[in-house]
């Protein structure tokens, strides 16, 4: 079993993908735009563009997406992407590249459990934990 989080956006999945591809070294797999797909022909002619689904890998992990379409957006609320990262510099420059542009909800720093810890919403509304862990 696999398990992925699946990230709605309100029509700015393809940027925000874009974004953490370049951010997270990842790969996108797959990217189908709503014209692009058989069911996807009974959307708005301003939405055929939009993303319907989209599959971005980083090391043997998945993170997938694609625009709500109106009116089925909603902000995302009682959840977080959380990425473990293997150095402290790692976390610091992630951190700093997901918050520009973003809110800081917990500035990056050492806790009890962790060399760098930080919460933050980017500026597509995804919420992102990011986290270094002590040595256990």
């Amino acid at each position: 079993m696999n398990i992925n989080a699946y990230l709605n956006f309100n029509g700015q999945c393809e940027e925000a993908f874009n974004v953490y591809a370049k951010v997270l070294g990842g790969t996108i797999q797959a990217l189908i735009r709503f014209d692009e797909a058989p069911e996807g022909g009974q959307m708005p002619p301003e939405t055929a563009k939009q993303i319907m689904h989209v599959m971005m890998t980083v090391g043997q992990n998945a993170l997938m997406g694609s625009d709500a379409p109106p009116p089925y957006f909603e902000k995302p609320q009682g959840m977080h992407v959380a990425l473990h990262l293997d150095t402290a510099e790692e976390a610091d420059r992630v951190f700093a590249a997901l918050s520009d542009g973003g809110k800081i909800t917990a500035p990056i720093g050492e806790t009890s459990w962790a060399i760098r810890f930080g919460m933050l919403v980017d500026r597509f509304g995804t919420p992102w934990i990011i986290n270094h862990a002590k040595p256990m």
